[in-house]
């Protein structure tokens, strides 16, 4: 049968893919991290057992978090993104030709060298001269922080861990402090079927900060058989529905019409919210 990576979403459901090969594995200051080489779904990124990203889908969750708020604001140039090592936000992010600067701010370098060496297609912007890599805790870089940013981009891991604090209403509103006036917050927000409670809680969270707060879903193939949810939260009040600047070329999931459609929610949904 070979090399399998199982995967816990319910006591009842597992999610399984073949492993060729464990191309790297390290226990990192605050995680355990893997690169594997699976059979369907090319190289992906596994922390603490639970998968991140891969090759073959990853366009999927990284288009929709970057350019449904991107393309929502009028003119994005400064850019914060916290958490995304592998990079593959800071991509999907420079293909804005109005951006000018970005910083990332991760807290554990591990997981950007891993990603630097394994999976070059997601991490090959990082050294773009636009892009600017922190190596802290995001919960405490945007307490402190003094800059003002048009968007900011929360790409974490699972609530929990060092996570945990990038779901509390405390930092969305250190994200609303340092975000311009007609600025946009997104993060990802879990999925509706298996989480819908982590879902509800942080839809919450950005809701009790931001005077317009929208969820929207896309498809994640390896992260759920559902949808996987993303909120977004406008500052000026600005409708995240709507598409006010230019769509970049060469998507493979994003376009105008799913950006619209990713906003109406099945009733179940809305009903869990």
């Amino acid at each position: 049968m070979g090399m399998w990576f199982d995967e816990k979403h319910a006591d009842g459901t597992h999610l399984r893919l073949r492993v060729r090969s464990v191309l790297f594995q390290e226990k990192t200051e605050f995680q355990d991290l893997a690169i594997i080489e699976t059979e369907d779904f090319g190289r992906a990124l596994v922390l603490d057992g639970v998968l991140q990203t891969t090759e073959r889908d990853e366009m999927f969750y990284h288009e929709m978090l970057a350019h449904v708020p991107l393309c929502a604001h009028p003119r994005p140039r400064r850019v914060l993104v916290v958490g995304g090592g592998d990079g593959g936000l800071v991509r999907e992010v420079l293909r804005h030709p109005t951006v000018e600067a970005v910083t990332m701010v991760e807290i554990d370098r591990g997981v950007v060298e891993a990603c630097r060496r394994y999976l070059p297609g997601l991490s090959g912007k990082l050294d773009d001269p636009r892009v600017e890599v922190v190596f802290a805790d995001g919960v405490q870089y945007v307490r402190d922080c003094q800059q003002v940013y048009d968007v900011i981009l929360v790409d974490s891991t699972d609530p929990g861990g060092p996570s945990l604090g990038l779901f509390t209403p405390d930092f969305y509103g250190d994200c609303h402090r340092i975000l311009a006036d007609d600025g946009f917050l997104a993060c990802q927000t879990e999925e509706p079927f298996f989480r819908a409670e982590a879902m509800r809680g942080a839809y919450r969270a950005v809701g009790s900060v931001f005077p317009v707060t929208r969820l929207y879903v896309s498809m994640v193939p390896v992260y759920s058989v559902w949808y996987w949810t993303f909120t977004v939260g406008s500052k000026g009040g600005l409708d995240p529905a709507e598409v006010r600047s230019k769509v970049p070329a060469g998507t493979v999931y994003y376009c105008p019409d799913v950006h619209r459609s990713a906003f109406v929610l099945p009733p179940f949904i809305r009903d869990r919210l």
